[in-house]
């Protein structure tokens, strides 16, 4: 219970709960006889989306749902990996998750580049997007360049910041002594303001992880 006069907002201290993580609770409700009405009303719905919601894992794979358990998927991607075999669902959940985009445009576009014989009915995707089998072709190649750049991005990610960050400490201390930053002021002011501003960024960023 939360009282008017407490140091922070209400909303600060809530956990949104991720989509699965909805349907699990709305199917352990209906396990326990909970009629759908009745949990509409408490979730403030319509009931269809109350059977939407209760059959969201319908068609897909179980592996897919233990990737996406906790992620703010939303329920319309879902609709887009229901398209997809479940090969490619987890293709596709596991570029979402490195990508750590989740939205139905991304989802969306991922299935418009999945080879025919990765879908269910890879006929009604072709009318979909209005697309040519070459320019199918040409997106898949462009989404798989993109992957492999995430995944060379995610390999190096760690050690790449633990040189800046060992950089910018270097640069840091340099600067705290008069005699230098003045020199980089009346020599060179450009390299200062690189400099500083290296230092500013990592600072930053250090404090937004914290």
């Amino acid at each position: 219970m939360a009282d008017d006069d407490e140091s922070f907002t209400y909303n600060k201290r809530v956990n949104h709960l991720a989509t699965i993580q909805e349907h699990y609770i709305i199917v352990r409700a209906f396990d326990r006889g909970v009629p759908e009405e009745k949990l509409a009303r408490a979730l403030n719905v319509d009931v269809k989306v109350i059977r939407q919601r209760r059959h969201l894992l319908a068609g897909i794979c179980p592996d897919v749902a233990e990737l996406l358990k906790d992620k703010p998927v939303g329920h319309h991607a879902f609709q887009k990996l229901r398209k997809m075999k479940p090969i490619r669902q987890l293709e596709v959940a596991e570029l979402m998750v490195l990508a750590n985009n989740y939205t139905v445009s991304y989802a969306k576009a991922l299935l418009a580049t999945s080879k025919p014989a990765d879908l269910h009915k890879p006929d009604e995707l072709k009318k979909a997007t209005g697309l040519s089998a070459e320019q199918m072709a040409r997106l898949e190649r462009e989404m798989a360049a993109v992957s492999e750049d995430y995944k060379e991005l995610e390999a190096s990610y760690g050690d790449d910041l633990l040189f800046l960050v060992v950089a910018s400490g270097f640069i840091e201390r340099l600067l705290s002594k008069p005699e230098i930053e003045g020199f980089l002021a009346r020599r060179h002011p450009e390299f200062l303001e690189n400099f500083r501003s290296i230092v500013q960024a990592t600072s930053l960023d250090q404090s937004m992880s914290t």
